[in-house]
């Protein structure tokens, strides 16, 4: 069975009826190649999207791809959030929407845009850019109003039909309300009445009807009736408001009034979030006053029960629509401007933390950190900018190298840029970020201006005179040598800093880091007895701490010594090891360059189809990042000399077709494929 690539979310409800309109959708994306869905808040554009994208998946052999922007206030994200969502992690100095072009010109995807409506501009004049780069590509957009691009097939979505025992609006009650009551039936005339009252006077808008179901747990379907009557009656004059518009505030504000006071509350301080919502950082921004610590778990939970709040994974989910709603309240209270700047300085903590636990055991767990939280983390940072600039150059420091090995090289650079622009005064906080964005140039192969970031961090360093500072300009310098194809100056800066600052690398982290480039330098100039030798010690260190970042680089170059040295079995298992790290990490750069050193030792070994598959499949990693081959440059060299062993060994026919079908499959499946195994997710 062909694989189907993309990222759709998961959910668990059902879908109820909309029928007619997902046979209109799906005959107008065969039409069109933009179909914008428009229709005002909790209407269900969101999931008729989705399961429009789910149904028909099939029809695009790159898959169906969702970005969701209802997390962004303007439009400085919105091209890497894209970028985010189709899974491209690049790594030039490319304008991220050039990037997106290259990558998309040659698919045939159907890339799902939720929640339009506060970018609607940038979004027309992205989507436009978009289409006219790539031919394969048709765009699924979600927004209150259409985008009015050229050639835009706008489908205003409609409430579901209400009134009536079988209509869509009473089906989806019945079925929402056996989820909140398991086993609570409508039997009676008067039930059946009720239901079908309450969805009339809803409009059978489908975030009303579910916010309704959520109070069966203390009423019944005639007591809500009784008084969602009274209170549309009495905005029965009020003109500001639309008669559907009227529905929906009024459901929201009455689940509002049947929230305890303390849940009232933390609903709106939950509103300062952006992603997913996890109960240890509600705790931490939320808790103050009458609402104390020990509440927030309890008060989550009843959110979530009452549908203000979705469950994801291990965290919470809150809709635009009720988040908008929170933010009013928030701003009632005369509470928005502290607990925002709550947020941002919680986040700003767990970069510092982030980073402060780099060499450690939790590596992994910060890396995913850091990962998940990143529209909150990029929120904190613009709030910082505005109002506290020190704090913000000392979070986006500790942030950068982790946003650069997660794929967010562009917002790194453009926030490292920003923070380090500002009149602020020299010091360890300046340093780091000179550093972070040192070596983010240098990942996006812009050498010559990683140089110039590089000299400024050695000047900073020096007159800081801390060894962390020392070792830290060091790396970021040896780095960009060492990409330039200079590995004699790369191993003479690295090893000076080395010995000059030969302390325990727990009260100096970048000692780790500098030992790596030592070590790439050290094989790249062919001297791999003491390469050998610096990775076994590499090795040891990373143990010792528990972490998989040098341990990975250690098992890369433990890798390419013994398949120079014409031992392929120990350097596929060295390969398997770091990729297991790296994929531990999320780091596609490390994933592609150890996906290259398994294919050599596979073809070293005569088995000319695998080592084609696995190339394949890194070929595929190479595109995610933005490049063709990365590494140094002396990989190169390297790379011809396997590929021509296993295309000898499996006859180029044979080859090819290997190589193909892997580039074309879904790149986690590859991985797990070049690994004979599955892989934790």
């Amino acid at each position: 069975m062909a694989c189907v690539m993309g990222n759709l979310p998961v959910v668990t409800t059902s879908f109820v009826g909309r029928d007619s309109e997902l046979d209109r959708i799906d005959r107008a994306l065969q039409d069109h190649r933009l179909v914008t869905l428009s229709g005002s808040g909790g209407v269900g554009k969101s999931r008729l999207a989705l399961q429009t994208a789910e149904r028909v998946r099939d029809r695009y052999a790159d898959g169906v791809w969702w970005a969701d922007l209802s997390h962004l206030d303007d439009d400085q994200l919105l091209t890497t959030t894209v970028c985010d969502g189709v899974g491209l992690l690049d790594h030039s100095p490319r304008r991220p929407v050039a990037a997106l072009c290259e990558w998309l010109s040659d698919r045939r995807l159907l890339l799902v845009l939720d929640c339009c409506e506060r970018v609607v501009d940038s979004c027309r004049q992205l989507v436009t850019e978009l289409l006219s780069a790539a031919p394969g590509l048709t765009v699924l957009a979600t927004s209150r109003q259409p985008l009015g691009a050229e050639g835009e097939h706008a489908m205003e979505v409609s409430p579901l039909s209400a009134g009536e025992d079988g209509d869509e609006a009473v089906r989806l009650f019945h079925d929402r309300a056996a989820a909140v009551v398991p086993g609570l039936a409508f039997d009676s005339p008067g039930d059946t009445a009720a239901v079908a009252e309450i969805c009339r006077r809803l409009e059978g808008i489908p975030l009303a009807v579910e916010l309704a179901c959520a109070q069966l747990r203390d009423s019944s379907a005639q007591e809500i009736t009784g008084r969602l009557a009274s209170r549309l009656d009495a905005l029965s004059d009020d003109t500001l408001w639309p008669r559907r518009h009227r529905a929906l505030r009024t459901t929201i504000g009455w689940s509002h009034e049947l929230c305890a006071p303390l849940e009232r509350l933390l609903w709106a301080r939950l509103s300062v979030f952006r992603g997913v919502i996890m109960t240890a950082d509600a705790e931490a921004v939320c808790a103050g006053g009458p609402l104390g610590g020990e509440a927030i778990a309890p008060a989550l939970e009843s959110l979530a029960e009452q549908s203000v709040l979705r469950r994801t994974g291990e965290g919470y989910r809150m809709l635009d629509t009720l988040r908008e709603y929170g933010a009013m309240w928030l701003a009632e209270l005369a509470e928005d401007a502290l607990f925002t700047d709550r947020h941002a300085r919680h986040f700003a903590q767990t970069a510092v933390q982030a980073h402060a636990g780099w060499l450690g055991p939790r590596q992994v767990e910060w890396y995913r950190r850091v990962a998940s939280t990143h529209p909150d983390l990029c929120a904190a940072l613009e709030h910082l900018l505005a109002e506290d600039p020190e704090k913000a150059m000392e979070m986006a420091g500790c942030a950068g190298l982790f946003w650069s090995c997660c794929g967010h090289l562009h917002q790194a650079r453009t926030y490292l840029e920003r923070v380090l622009a500002l009149p602020l005064s020299a010091g360890p906080h300046r340093t780091r970020a000179l550093w972070a964005l040192g070596i983010t140039l240098t990942l996006q192969g812009d050498h010559e201006a990683a140089r110039r970031v590089g000299k400024e961090c050695e000047e900073a360093a020096r007159l800081g005179q801390a060894s962390e500072a020392a070792l830290s300009a060091a790396h970021s310098m040896s780095f960009t040598y060492l990409m330039m194809g200079r590995p004699q100056t790369a191993h003479l800066v690295s090893d000076h800093a080395l010995r000059l600052h030969p302390g325990d690398p727990a009260d100096a982290p970048s000692q780790m880091r500098c030992r790596v480039i030592r070590l790439f330098a050290l094989s790249a100039l062919g001297r791999l007895d003491e390469a050998y030798e610096e990775a076994t010690r590499l090795q040891r260190i990373s143990l010792r701490f528990g972490e998989h970042w040098g341990r990975a680089y250690a098992d890369h170059q433990l890798a390419l010594i013994h398949l120079l040295q014409g031992r392929p079995r120990h350097a596929e298992s060295h390969a398997r090891a770091m990729l297991a790290s790296k994929h531990e990490l999320h780091d596609s750069l490390g994933i592609a360059l150890g996906l290259d050193l398994l294919a050599g030792a596979i073809a070293a070994q005569g088995d000319g189809v695998a080592a084609a598959r696995t190339s394949g499949t890194g070929h595929t990693y190479w595109r995610i990042i933005g490049h063709p081959h990365r590494g140094t440059p002396e990989l190169g060299a390297i790379r011809e000399q396997w590929e021509l062993q296993a295309r000898q060994a499996a006859g180029n026919t044979a080859y090819e077709r290997a190589y193909r079908r892997a580039s074309a499959d879904d790149a986690e499946r590859g991985l797990a494929h070049a690994l004979e195994r599955q892989l934790p997710s």
